[in-house]
């Protein structure tokens, strides 16, 4: 009788201990509610609020990518100069008032942003007190537990943001905090963080991004984005800029990727800027609405391999030599020829 108190104790004790666990399982890793408490509980909270149009809102975390030399340093300045101010960018809507932005700059030294924000170094574009800017302390001793400096930056953020009291964070760039960003791992390490971050201190993030060198005959798509499955997976919303082929001081603006709104800048609808410096200050100005495809650089104007390069992707794809002359305004003889020269 003795034994079997015991037994039934022990039997007791194993499925209490075994539903401590289950249940500390599903606490941290799903929050099950009804989903009319979800509805209610969310009619409480602010609706989130355009930042940059229908580009980027409130609370989310963001991703602008581009290549190279397009800007997007400047744009991302403007957009932070735009909500530290609660003034929008001419074209474009902001909802919110003025915030607090902190710029994590790690592409310009002083005397660049200087440069950008200035005529010759004099006659200086001033910034509003809400506007923080931020450089990496190359003197700092960083503690033996870190990997390096991106590792000890993006472990110390929140106090950072903490700290400074902060709305809105802009980081330049992605390289810097992520040197192998393209590795799933990294990618996934880092977009967990910023999102973390965005939801404990109700916090906008925008992250700058590069693409690899892209052919640019074709839309911008997801696909040119370093990294892009994982990066992508993880952020609320995307845009990218884009070169023009009609004159090298236009830049076209196409949104990506939308939680908030519908896709309304898309290929056939994409935003035309200008970049000038017409006074102190380096900005994109809003030009007009058109299709991608007015600013793409014709066949004609690209390079024989990235010629070569479109041909493989549609015959990899199944498509026949006419349907190929078709897309690429060529003969079907001519795309014979450059089959049987790269002996496809």
């Amino acid at each position: 009788m003795k034994n079997n108190k015991i037994d039934q104790i022990i039997n007791d004790i194993e499925k209490n201990q075994k539903l401590l666990k289950d249940n500390s399982l599903e606490r941290s890793c799903l929050v099950v509610k009804k989903a009319n408490t979800w509805v209610e509980e969310a009619k409480n909270r602010p609706i989130p609020n355009m930042l940059f149009s229908e580009l980027w809102y409130e609370k989310e975390v963001c991703i602008l990518f581009a290549d190279t030399n397009l800007g997007k340093s400047i744009l991302a300045v403007q957009i932070a100069d735009s909500i530290s101010r609660g003034i929008a960018i001419p074209g474009f809507k902001l909802q919110s008032n003025a915030k607090k932005v902190l710029y994590l700059d790690f592409e310009l030294s002083d005397k660049q942003f200087e440069n950008r924000c200035s005529e010759d170094y004099e006659n200086h574009y001033e910034f509003s007190s809400n506007f923080l800017r931020a450089e990496i302390n190359t003197e700092v001793d960083i503690p033996k537990e870190f990997k390096g400096i991106e590792d000890y930056l993006c472990k110390t953020l929140d106090a950072i943001i903490k700290r400074n009291d902060t709305s809105v964070l802009i980081i330049d760039n992605l390289t810097f905090l992520s040197s192998e960003n393209e590795k799933a791992k990294d990618a996934l390490v880092l977009m967990k963080t910023l999102k973390r971050l965005s939801q404990s201190e109700n916090l906008s993030i925008l992250v700058l991004a590069h693409t690899p060198k892209r052919d640019e005959s074709k839309p911008i798509s997801k696909n040119d984005l370093a990294g892009s499955k994982m990066l992508m997976n993880f952020c609320d919303s995307s845009f990218a800029i884009g070169s023009s082929s009609q004159e090298s001081s236009l830049r076209y603006i196409k949104q990506i990727k939308q939680r908030n709104t519908e896709h309304l800048y898309h290929t056939e609808n994409v935003i035309v800027c200008s970049l000038d410096k017409e006074t102190n200050f380096i900005e994109f100005h809003f030009e007009d609405f058109d299709s991608e495809t007015a600013h793409l650089k014709s066949f004609d104007s690209i390079s024989s391999d990235q010629k070569n390069e479109q041909i493989k992707l549609f015959i990899s794809e199944g498509l026949p030599n006419v349907k190929i002359a078709d897309r690429l305004g060529l003969t079907e003889g001519a795309i014979r020829k450059r089959r049987k020269k790269l002996n496809i």
